[in-house]
């Protein structure tokens, strides 16, 4: 009993013949696009196999290192073009825009043939000892003392057709490779080149993902690593942190330049900061924008609130108050709590001006005393007929305006009986030159 294909297979089926009859209708291509290296170069070579080779398929190219594996690109036949590849048009404008004369793309060389088994085996073996070449050239190198001139081996890629194997170097400074370029000329019995790159192309060679979780663009469609401005980093980034801007190369990002041009269109369509503007709430000043979302954050006039617009509702500023509820007014009744002391007050702050201690002479200082009034000399004569000069002991008073420093001459003794003739009961308020009070002590 035959079997009757479900109907949901006839689709296929059908395409599938068609792809076969639209395969077999077509040319062997005349020129094929092939990437080929450890530093995926691109060359355009001749073909002139009867074999139709695919998008992606191996091809055995011979460019002007020597034999090697290459993959097809896209090619002159009617098909190019397809999900799986780009057109010879299209291949030539990516070319021009990544730098002209600066891509690495070779026209000196030829497609041999589609790679067969046997090629693909002998590719994987080779393929395998390249980290034992490298370590080799490693130790030849620290024995020779070319490491300590700052040379660092990076990889080793052997050729297919043995012409020779290619070492890749990272240094900062011209080095002397000559001894050791001779000592593994002798080891393995073939050609040796020395080629230098710098960090980036160290990264195409040996890394894989970058911390955006895609492979690293240097090894998967950038051919032209041109330096990195630090002004880029500050257009696309918010922060400036090394960690996030650096690749894997410890260089800037090569995404920071390539994307360059599309921040920079962005940017061009929001207004400047502190320029007024007008919004759908009012007009306002610009505070902040964000180039990516594409909003403008704008402090709007006679408010202290703040508003994200979008920047399509940013237009001229028409005059219009904004319409949301203003912030509450400050509270003067509501007093500010006072500073708290510190634990150990200062003196110009916490004492009175009063009790500020003198500066330090070598002298006490001496006591605050009250002005005493002194009588008028008619009053004088009429209470007692003058002073009594026999007396030893002059009035204070008068003592005390004749010789400002008769005081400190005086010895306790004195100092006493001024005390008892202030507290005596009936004598005057200020002592004055009366006789009545000495005469009683006498």
């Amino acid at each position: 009993m035959p079997i009757t294909p479900l109907p949901q297979f006839e689709a296929d089926l059908k395409e599938l013949e068609e792809d076969r009859k639209a395969y077999e209708a077509l040319k062997a291509p005349k020129t094929l696009v092939v990437r080929f290296g450890a530093l995926k170069m691109v060359g355009e070579f001749p073909y002139k196999g009867d074999a139709k080779p695919g998008c992606g398929s191996k091809i055995v190219v011979r460019t002007h290192r020597g034999t090697e594996i290459g993959e097809m690109l896209t090619s002159t036949c009617p098909n190019s073009g397809c999900s799986k590849s780009v057109t010879r048009k299209q291949m030539l404008d990516y070319i021009s825009n990544s730098g002209g004369k600066d891509y690495p793309f070779f026209t000196d060389g030829r497609a041999l043939r589609v790679a067969t088994m046997e090629d693909m085996d002998h590719q994987a073996r080779l393929e395998q000892s390249r980290h034992g070449l490298k370590l080799d050239a490693r130790a030849r190198a620290d024995r020779l003392g070319v490491t300590a001139q700052g040379v660092k081996i990076v990889d080793a890629e052997p050729l297919l057709g043995g012409e020779r194997i290619v070492f890749y170097y990272a240094s900062e400074e011209r080095a002397d490779l000559r001894e050791l370029s001779a000592e593994l000329v002798k080891t393995h019995n073939t050609k040796i080149d020395f080629k230098q790159v710098g960090a980036r192309d160290e990264a195409r060679i040996t890394a894989d993902y970058e911390k955006c979780g895609q492979y690293c663009c240097c090894k998967n469609f950038l051919k032209v690593l041109k330096p990195v401005s630090m002004k880029s980093a500050k257009t696309q980034k918010a922060t400036l942190d090394p960690m996030k801007i650096s690749g894997r190369c410890g260089r800037l990002m090569c995404c920071l330049r390539y994307e360059d041009e599309t921040y920079e269109a962005l940017r061009k369509r929001l207004p400047n900061k502190k320029k007024k503007v007008g919004t759908p709430e009012g007009d306002g000043i610009v505070v902040e924008t964000q180039i990516l979302t594409q909003l403008v954050l704008v402090s709007l006039d006679g408010t202290h609130q703040k508003i994200a617009v979008p920047v399509e509702d940013i237009t001229e500023p028409t005059g219009k108050t904004a319409s949301l509820a203003p912030a509450p007014a400050p509270n003067p009744e509501k007093r500010k709590p006072r500073p708290k002391r510190s634990s150990h007050p200062s003196p110009s702050r916490d004492r009175p001006a009063e009790t500020e201690a003198p500066p330090e002479t070598g002298e006490k200082p001496k006591k605050k005393r009250r002005r005493r009034r002194r009588k008028p000399a008619g009053e004088d004569q009429a209470s007692g007929g003058g002073i009594d000069t026999s007396d030893t002991r002059a009035p204070e008073t008068e003592q005390k305006s004749s010789e400002p420093h008769a005081d400190a001459a005086d010895g306790p003794a004195k100092k006493k009986r001024r005390r008892r003739r202030r507290r005596k009961p009936g004598s005057n308020e200020g002592g004055g030159g009366s006789s009545t009070g000495p005469a009683s002590d006498g």
